[in-house]
């Protein structure tokens, strides 16, 4: 059996005075994670010992964790919370949920219009095949849940073609963060967001055929262009929702 030890030799965490108690205990982790305090593979202090150092319920301690976890950044291994041993791009904002969804979206675009490039050249015949029957199964109409399914399955055969295993693991764990982010299923599921949402699947549909044409006839230029051209327009669309 083990015993938590406070270890001295670490700045204490701030004590948390102010509202939205969950985004701030969250925030000050994600600065210790950032700033080397909590680097890779290393154990975050138990749940008892954060309440007792930020001052705040366990309820709020959970949320804020569980919001790392979603993000990728923390993992839970027999019950204890450690930093993953490797650390991708994503962070959790500081001001709100429109950040939020920007940054990941800016991320993703970076990735994804490379990836998609060269997808498009490095991709054998039975993946171009692959993401042109991924491209079929979209339509105007498609139930939301299916949408999501549908989408994450379409990029990650995308990317899966690309030919670099490393780009594919960076742009799972953003594609993975994006999907998971409460900001996110907020502007989805949000039934004055359903016109809004109807419209992005409907033009979906359209712009993955354009790109699985793209990344089937193999060229690289065009696949680019029109990753990128999507993509801005998901997220105008989906940030032009959020207050």
């Amino acid at each position: 059996m083990t015993s938590d030890v406070v270890d001295e030799t670490r700045q204490a965490f701030t004590r948390i005075e102010h509202t939205t108690v969950a985004d701030q205990v969250r925030d000050q982790l994600m600065d210790s994670i950032r700033d080397g305090r909590f680097g890779p593979g290393s154990r975050i202090p138990a749940e008892r010992q954060l309440c007792d150092e930020f001052g705040v319920a366990r309820t709020s301690v959970r949320e804020a964790i569980q919001q790392l976890v979603s993000l990728g950044v923390v993992e839970r291994r027999n019950s204890r919370l450690f930093v993953v041993e490797y650390l991708g791009v994503v962070s959790a904002p500081a001001d709100g949920l429109k950040r939020q969804v920007r940054e990941l979206f800016e991320t993703r675009r970076i990735i994804e219009i490379s990836m998609t490039g060269l997808a498009a050249l490095n991709a054998t015949d039975p993946q171009r095949a692959q993401i042109d029957e991924l491209a079929a199964e979209f339509s105007p109409g498609l139930d939301l849940r299916a949408f999501r399914d549908l989408d994450h399955r379409f990029h990650a055969a995308i990317a899966s073609a690309c030919g670099n295993p490393l780009l594919a693991e960076l742009y799972g764990r953003v594609l993975r963060a994006l999907f998971e982010s409460p900001a996110f299923a907020s502007i989805l599921y949000t039934s004055a967001n359903r016109r809004e949402v109807d419209e992005i699947i409907t033009r979906s549909a359209e712009s993955h055929d354009q790109i699985a044409a793209a990344v089937s006839s193999g060229d690289q230029q065009q696949a680019a262009f029109l990753a990128g051209e999507h993509l801005a327009d998901v997220e105008r669309r989906m940030l032009s929702q959020l207050i």
